[in-house]
């Protein structure tokens, strides 16, 4: 299964706290899966129309159970434009973003 899922964590300022406690308890859980290459969490500040720009966290499929844990929304596999790695490998741009890997 490959789907990704989104999470809005808020105005620039205020996505610090969800930011910390992604980057918190990813260590832990990337461990106990076995340290995947494709287990990661990015972010990206996005403006759509709005007066401040919004953070959204995207957890790719391997990340699922810190997303769950964040009630993330299923959502597309975002475009890797102005994307930021939050938390993960950083091989995983490679694997995530190939042609050769599959969006929901």
């Amino acid at each position: 299964m490959h789907t990704w899922f989104s999470k809005q964590l808020g105005d620039g300022v205020l996505a610090y706290a969800s930011k910390d406690q992604i980057q918190e308890m990813f260590p832990a859980l990337f461990a106990a899966a076995g340290r995947p290459a494709d287990m990661a969490v990015f972010t990206r500040h996005e403006l759509e129309g709005r007066l401040q720009c919004e953070v959204v966290a995207y957890f790719s499929p391997a990340a699922e159970a810190i997303a769950r844990g964040f009630d993330a929304q299923i959502c597309e596999k975002p475009s890797r434009a102005e994307l930021d790695l939050l938390a993960g490998a950083p091989d995983c741009w490679a694997i995530l973003f190939s042609e050769d890997y599959k969006s929901l």
